[in-house]
């Protein structure tokens, strides 16, 4: 009977770690805003990794034609035509314990392209890596949650 009794609140302690774990995973997940204040971006889990994509801009349309801003500076041309809001900017990245999320990457639409990047979550503030080949090769900037 002991010996059950030991088992059930090891199991309980374990789910409650495990549980504990994942709501702070998921502390990333909401709205954000870039340090120019020109854009806002959504991060959301599918799975077990993170995303996030352009949930708002503050200039929408492209001046010359008046129609909503498309992803012009992409390299392959056939994605230059999908719009910049709604796109996914933020993919696959892993928690990785201690406010760190890592092994995912980062699309600017402004030069096209693509960068491995890094995120530290600390009170409500987002730092952003992003970088080629290694963490010191790059451009940290650092995001705020929306309210």
């Amino acid at each position: 009977m002991r010996t059950k009794l030991s088992f059930y609140w090891l199991i309980t302690a374990l789910l409650f770690v495990v549980n504990a774990n994942a709501q702070t995973a998921d502390a990333i997940v909401g709205k954000w805003i870039n340090p120019s204040g020109e854009g806002q971006i959504q991060i959301y889990k599918k799975g077990n990794l993170y995303f996030g994509k352009l949930a708002w801009i503050k200039e929408p349309d492209d001046k010359a034609t008046g129609k909503p801003k498309t992803d012009v500076n992409n390299p392959d041309k056939s994605l230059q035509s999908r719009p910049i809001l709604g796109l996914e900017l933020l993919k696959n990245f892993k928690f990785d314990g201690d406010d760190v999320y890592e092994g995912g990457t980062i699309y600017d639409p402004k030069s096209g392209k693509t960068y491995s990047c890094k995120m530290t979550l600390n009170d409500n503030k987002l730092k952003i890596r992003g970088f080629i080949g290694i963490s010191l090769l790059g451009r940290s900037e650092v995001w705020t949650r929306v309210k």
